[in-house]
């Protein structure tokens, strides 16, 4: 058990999506290092089914902490249950994904247990039997290999859609160990009250198309051509960071080191030069479609489809034919 690699399950009040279990694949490749199983936590009210798809998709076992008080995400309350599991199981390397929810839960035990902690990594690996961690650092413009050198459980948050999702196998078996642990709510500084939704409501990562804008774009007119086109095919909105910069589009639109990791079926990129800031962002996207003025620009090595013109002419042609194509 002490070898093994562990995977924290989010959820909204028991609801999971796939992206949920994105970590199991990558969690399988170093517990194969490491000669150990991969396994996954989940902390909440309900837990069988995520537990059984987080199965699925590849966890050996799943360790639950289960009661009402789990029902609704509070930091607090879910970080004492990780505690509890991490501090008797002793995995080797817990992963979470560096979300709101995953890096509260993760710093939080790494405070209480006293080790180190990488957030928002890109890059894992096994080497002599310790994790080394691959995180920007320095704005994006370089990256940086970490260790932990305090012994176990080695802890990382891990930057959504930064490793490929695993196959979910409908016909996998696994056990569910549910561990009893009981906490009141006297024994909490906070309560959880409401939930309210962001104004906000893009969600790059799980988006399968991304229509996005860059430095070429001229200004925030721009996006309002780019989102017409997002909106039509039912995809999202992205930005380079030069773009966000400069105040032509919010941040939560950002695609790149110091954005969003995002890897979608198609990611249009118009007027981005191709940073390699920009590009550890998106490139790993299954389809790349560049229009951009510069034939030079070097976006166009990473493309499926490179387009050489101004995407004021083409975006336009664009969307008069999906509109014809999808009768709109």
């Amino acid at each position: 058990m002490a070898n093994d690699v562990w995977v924290y399950i989010e959820h909204k009040e028991g609801a999971t999506t796939p992206m949920s279990y994105e970590l199991l694949g990558i969690g399988r490749t170093l517990a194969t290092e490491l000669g150990s199983n991969v396994n996954a936590f989940i902390i909440g009210e309900q837990i069988e089914q995520a537990a059984h798809e987080a199965i699925q998709y590849g966890a050996s076992k799943v360790f639950a902490v289960e009661g009402p008080l789990f029902k609704a995400f509070n930091g607090e309350a879910y970080a004492k249950a990780s505690h509890f599991l991490l501090s008797k199981y002793q995995p080797e390397i817990v992963l979470f994904r560096a979300t709101t929810q995953g890096t509260d839960v993760a710093a939080a035990s790494a405070a209480h247990l006293g080790f180190g902690l990488c957030t928002d990594s890109i890059g894992l690996r096994v080497e002599g039997g310790q994790i080394k961690m691959t995180r920007a650092a320095f704005g994006g413009n370089y990256t940086v290999t970490v260790v932990n050198e305090k012994a176990k459980p080695q802890i990382a948050t891990i930057r959504p859609k930064a490793f490929p999702m695993p196959e979910k196998d409908d016909s996998r078996k696994g056990d569910i160990v549910k561990e009893p642990f009981t906490l009141g709510e006297s024994e909490l500084h906070t309560k959880f009250l409401e939930f309210i939704q962001s104004q906000v409501t893009i969600n790059l990562v799980e988006a399968d198309i991304i229509v996005s804008g860059g430095r070429g774009t001229g200004g925030p007119e721009g996006f309002k051509l780019l989102k017409e086109l997002a909106d039509l095919l039912g995809g999202a909105l992205g930005a380079s960071r030069a773009a966000v910069d400069s105040g032509w589009v919010p941040y939560e639109h950002q695609v790149g080191q110091t954005g969003k990791t995002v890897k979608p079926k198609i990611y249009i990129a118009c007027g981005i030069s191709g940073a390699i800031q920009h590009l550890a962002g998106m490139k790993t996207s299954d389809c790349i479609v560049a229009i951009n003025k510069d034939p030079e620009a070097p976006i166009f090595k990473s493309a499926t489809i490179g387009i050489v013109g101004d995407y004021k002419v083409i975006v336009p042609k664009l969307l008069e034919t999906f509109k014809k194509k999808l009768n709109k």
